[in-house]
């Protein structure tokens, strides 16, 4: 399984993973342009993708899916409550091609396997993603709301990880965000921090993952490398941590 990030984060996030000939891209908030390009700097052709997931209804998520299917023909993957959410604040457009699952089923591609994991974050109908292919499991963990023991064991279920790292706590309480919005990151439904990533990899002990991603990174309330030296601190500073960038691809990981 091979799989990068072309961008991660509230300005757009798309997710690519092939496995055994099945290539899947989850969420679509970056331009059709965008993904064309990133994708083809990998040696990848947008028209070659078989499925688009979608995990939640935020425009950083969904908004640019109607493009991906017009203009490249790729069938949608999405919970029916999600899509109506999205109609309400993103011009979707026409879609010809929608396949609906319900959050909690698991999906089958060739020999790849895509399970939906509900989340708590405050979406209508999120979901979080593993793909599983020849034993091997990939999760894409990201807008989370915080952390739980379904969390948990998913991660100790795991080959590799996207892992939210959303906000440094220090920045995130002396930032610009006005108090409503700092409560809502913070919150249930909110988003994970690094500290909070850190101690659910800490956690697993032997059972971690082999790498993970830091994902989902806020521009003014974390830094890349706060991200991933919590991870580190935490684990060790021998263990694979990886950047899935706010503005650009991530490097090709394996699985």
């Amino acid at each position: 399984m091979q799989t990068f990030s072309l961008q991660s984060g509230s300005n757009g996030n798309a997710i690519y993973v092939e496995a055994d000939g099945v290539r899947l891209l989850f969420d679509a908030g970056i331009s059709g342009i965008q993904a064309q390009r990133r994708l083809r700097e990998q040696g990848r052709d947008i028209r070659d993708v078989d499925a688009l997931l979608i995990s939640h209804d935020h425009s950083d998520h969904i908004r640019c899916a109607g493009v991906y299917q017009r203009k490249f023909e790729i069938p949608i993957y999405v919970t029916e409550p999600t899509l109506l959410a999205a109609r309400r604040w993103c011009r979707l457009g026409e879609l010809s091609d929608v396949r609906y699952f319900r959050s909690g089923d698991s999906l089958a591609m060739g020999n790849v396997a895509i399970h939906t994991i509900k989340t708590d974050h405050d979406a209508v109908d999120g979901v979080a993603f593993v793909v599983e292919c020849d034993g091997r499991r990939l999760g894409i963990l990201t807008d989370l709301g915080h952390p739980t023991d379904a969390l948990q064991r998913t991660v100790e279920s795991l080959d590799a990880a996207y892992l939210e790292c959303n906000y440094d706590s220090n920045l995130l309480a002396t930032g610009t965000y006005p108090p409503y919005l700092k409560a809502r990151i913070k919150g249930p439904g909110g988003h994970l921090s690094n500290d909070e990533s850190a101690g659910v990899l800490s956690a697993c002990g032997d059972q971690r993952p082999l790498w993970v991603a830091v994902a989902h990174l806020s521009e003014e309330n974390n830094e890349p490398e706060l991200a991933m030296e919590a991870q580190r601190l935490a684990v060790g500073r021998d263990y694979p941590v990886y950047l899935a960038p706010r503005d650009g691809c991530s490097t090709v990981l394996s699985v």
